[in-house]
């Protein structure tokens, strides 16, 4: 029996799938060839890494030479954005949202200082991006709509098939970072008419400093980083074998249950909301109740703070989206974005669950951060 805390921050990143974990050793104490090398040892780790783009390619729905392996979801986000603007070869126009990860937020504030147009619509109060905001944006200028498939904060999912015929309408590319959405609800590219898809494996149960994009065949991206002709030349330097193996294996094991993992994670969700909202009156959901992703709750409580809250259950490991310098809290953007007054916002907790958690942890999570509550509030 451990002692540690429940861990309600799978959003912030999950633990290694054991089927991961073996799949993984061989390359960490046999295989150890470079994929480039022409012998059997190079041949061997080529192999892998070819299995494993089959493997997160088939999660997808798209074709293997179409997936480009990173080393995670913010170098993904990096090398679709900016990418697809340098290969442009003049300024550009790109929209996005206020609700962004900072792994596409600031890309495009980089866009910005190079001289490019950003145009950053709004979300409504249960923080789904506003298409009509969307259409006003767009214009034949536009090169570019990157908006995430699933908020990390709230779970709220985004209209993204829907942004991607509108950007198509204009003759722009559409990219999604889908770091949270995959191995939690169904994710393919081909039904959602995007061009370029973000993957981080750290969020699907894959090692960190793992990732791959999605490149629709046809769509021009230029490299940010310059070397060899790795991953068809988009991405210079020697595969990361190993996780890329764990990815790939990862991939696979959430495709071949998501239904019924989502099933189970949602359930849990809604035990872990009505333990909470049975006992703390005025306890508010950030986001919308059916639009998001079945493992995370995004809760406010009321007069206190998120931070205060955690801090007063040390049982519970989970996370706030507000920040906290030398003392003085700021709400989350993302919350104030959907409207919620700053002295509400600050009260806000995302508690996301994970493939492993049980009821019985539910239970003494919720019972932790209702007491938790009660001793702020006294």
């Amino acid at each position: 029996m451990t002692n540690d805390p429940v861990y309600l921050d799978h959003n912030a990143t999950t633990p290694l799938l054991p089927e991961v974990v073996d799949a993984m050793l061989p390359y960490l104490r046999e295989h150890f060839g470079n994929p480039s090398s022409g012998h059997v040892y190079g041949l061997r780790a080529r192999s892998a890494v070819a299995r494993a783009r089959e493997q997160v390619a088939a999660l997808l729905g798209c074709d293997a030479d179409e997936v480009l392996f990173t080393s995670g979801g913010t170098e993904a986000n990096n090398l679709a954005i900016r990418g697809v603007l340098e290969a442009l070869g003049q300024k550009g126009h790109v929209v996005t949202t206020r609700i962004e990860h900072p792994a596409t937020a600031a890309p495009c504030e980089w866009l910005e200082k190079q001289g490019h147009r950003v145009s950053r619509i709004g979300v409504d109060a249960d923080g789904v991006a506003l298409e009509t905001e969307a259409r006003e944006a767009l214009g034949r200028d536009t090169t570019l709509v990157t908006v995430m498939h699933s908020n990390n904060e709230t779970g709220v999912l985004q209209p993204i098939a829907a942004l991607a015929r509108m950007a198509h309408g204009v003759g722009a590319l559409m990219h999604t970072d889908a770091a949270q959405s995959l191995g939690k609800v169904p994710v393919n590219v081909r039904e959602l008419g995007v061009d370029l898809l973000s993957v981080a494996g750290h969020k699907l149960y894959a090692p960190k400093g793992a990732g791959a994009l999605y490149v629709k065949r046809g769509t021009k991206l230029a490299p940010f980083a310059l070397g060899a002709s790795h991953e068809r030349g988009m991405r210079p330097g020697t595969e990361n074998v190993a996780s890329l193996v764990g990815l790939g294996a990862a991939c696979e094991a959430v495709g071949r249950d998501l239904d019924a993992a989502a099933s189970r994670m949602k359930g849990l969700r809604d035990l872990l909301w009505e333990q909470l909202a049975n006992n703390i009156p005025g306890l508010a959901l950030n986001g919308h109740r059916e639009l998001r992703l079945p493992n995370t709750l995004n809760v406010r409580f009321p007069g206190v703070s998120g931070p205060a809250v955690l801090d007063a259950a040390p049982g519970v490991a989970a996370s706030t989206g507000s920040a906290c310098h030398a003392g003085h809290e700021t709400a989350s953007a993302v919350i104030l974005a959907m409207g919620v007054p700053a002295s509400e916002a600050l009260g806000s907790v995302r508690l996301t669950l994970g493939r492993t958690t049980t009821p019985e942890e539910v239970r003494h999570a919720a019972a932790a951060l209702v007491q938790a509550w009660r001793s702020l509030t006294r």
